[in-house]
């Protein structure tokens, strides 16, 4: 469970990210960039119009405000560009979620490798958890690095498909404290 009573108001920094609570600011951004090309290895699928985007952006508002997700965009903090989205699902469990993605002009760069650790010593400090959950498609290595970078370890594979209807072959890191 979080230790904090307002989840509305985290933001969290570091060199030269800003994560702060999603909103319907950035539904044009989330809708180009949360392509089909981005959801290759991951669950969900791309938002067909800006409509269903704002519609995924209202339930995760809906998410934060319950204290069960923690959803938040990721912003270069020089310029306030929107690199990506991450997040810690399940907040209210033992085993809390941690998900993110980055646009395709921002990857390469360890945006997503910063984002993952900010959010995580966050998580340290706020929420009581026996260990993070982090599913991811063995694939996808860019995003085991980071898994793998904050000691996780494979607890399970399986399979399962996607909401585009791709088999995803997924690995389940767990991160302890």
């Amino acid at each position: 469970m979080p230790l904090i009573e307002n989840l509305e108001t985290v933001r969290l920094e570091s060199t030269r990210l800003i994560l702060k609570p999603i909103s319907l600011d950035y539904k044009e951004e989330v809708f180009q960039e949360f392509t089909d090309e981005i959801t290759t290895f991951m669950y969900p699928k791309s938002a067909e119009n800006v409509g269903e985007t704002e519609k995924v952006i209202k339930t995760m508002l809906q998410q934060i405000e319950n204290k069960t997700d923690l959803v938040l965009v990721i912003l270069n903090k020089e310029t306030l560009e929107f690199l990506g989205i991450c997040e810690v699902g399940a907040i209210d469990t033992d085993t809390p979620e941690l998900g993110i993605w980055i646009k395709k002009s921002a990857q390469g760069n360890g945006f997503g490798r910063e984002a993952i650790h900010i959010l995580k010593d966050w998580v340290d400090k706020n929420l009581e958890y026996e260990c993070l959950s982090y599913p991811v498609d063995q694939r996808n290595i860019p995003s085991r690095k980071i898994a793998e970078s904050l000691g996780g370890k494979v607890f399970c594979e399986f399979q399962r498909t996607n909401l585009s209807g791709n088999l995803l072959d997924e690995v389940e890191y767990r991160i302890y404290k």
